[in-house]
């Protein structure tokens, strides 16, 4: 049996709709909706690793879509240790990484991949991520820092960006080479994969691309944004069933990834960044929390956070 052109993995977690809208949307032919697609069509497998979802996602990958290769997990083992369950056996010559909630648009898995074909020193590649309404999501960006985190977190973006890129001023018709393409779309080369190996498993879920993209650039690989393929990510579908466990395994992984590239006093550098900017954002918080529910949660939230953080 020939290698197909690509693997798509996905990644799941009781997100049983938004997970079959992706992959309906995967076997979608490249004519519908009227249009047609200039590219050649691309030969994939699929699968999916669901992490004991308790919401009826397996079965519905099961019986809706028995093409898909389905790999069932008894307990939730994260995102990147999910993946790495099946890139090594999967056969594509590229591998996606795709989340369960997203719809890729006609055309953009041959775009992407002409793209690859085209540009061999290329590692990775992302498409333009849309949110469910059609506006721009940002779908890359500067590799992580602490400084621009810290920037970030004053709200000092809307004056001078350091820790985003200004996509919207960007041309939409012309790839951009980029420092970190966001996981939500993720076309790897399998050869770069190979050569600095999978997703870094001490990541529970969050910036593991980002690490991954660290490591393709030490290697001379390149990460190129390509804006005529198009996906739509409606967002963190799964991440909001547990806020706060994610907002706080967002700061526990960014941690571990300045631990991992500068050790402990990159990582003491920014914990103590952190408690510069959350220290006055959960004054504001507890102060407002009487009044307004959202600013209680957050009030706990942030509260929690800066307790953590000498352990993380």
């Amino acid at each position: 049996m020939p290698e197909p052109d690509l693997s798509i993995i996905v990644v799941n977690w009781n997100t049983r709709e938004l997970l079959a809208q992706c992959l309906r949307s995967l076997y979608l032919p490249s004519q519908s909706q009227g249009q047609e697609s200039l590219q050649k069509p691309c030969s994939c497998e699929v699968f999916v690793v669901d992490n004991a979802s308790s919401d009826g996602s397996a079965e519905v990958v099961s019986q809706r879509f028995p093409q898909v290769h389905l790999v069932q997990n008894k307990e939730n083992v994260g995102f990147a240790r999910a993946n790495n369950q099946v890139i090594p056996p999967s056969r594509g010559h590229y591998v996606m990484l795709l989340n369960s909630d997203t719809e890729v648009q006609p055309g953009a898995l041959e775009t992407l991949l002409a793209f690859m074909d085209s540009h061999p020193k290329v590692g990775a590649t992302g498409p333009r991520l849309l949110n469910t309404d059609g506006s721009l999501q940002p779908s890359c960006h500067p590799m992580l820092t602490p400084g621009r985190e810290f920037w970030r977190l004053l709200f000092l973006e809307r004056i001078s960006p350091r820790a985003t890129y200004p996509m919207h001023r960007w041309d939409d018709r012309a790839p951009r080479q980029v420092e970190v393409i966001k996981g939500a779309c993720l076309l790897l080369r399998r050869e770069a994969l190979n050569l600095v190996g999978l997703l870094d498993e001490s990541y529970f879920m969050y910036t593991e691309e980002v690490d991954l993209c660290y490591r393709l650039a030490q290697a001379g690989w390149q990460c190129w944004w390509v804006p005529e393929a198009k996906v739509i990510h409606h967002g963190e579908a799964s991440s909001r069933q547990v806020a706060q466990r994610m907002y706080l395994a967002l700061y526990r992984s960014k941690i571990q990834f300045y631990r991992k590239y500068g050790g402990e006093p990159r990582a003491n550098r920014f914990k103590g960044l952190l408690r510069l900017a959350y220290g006055p954002r959960l004054l504001v918080a507890t102060m407002g929390a009487p009044f307004s529910s959202s600013l209680s949660a957050r009030a706990r939230t942030y509260r929690q956070l800066l307790a953590e953080l000498p352990e993380m």
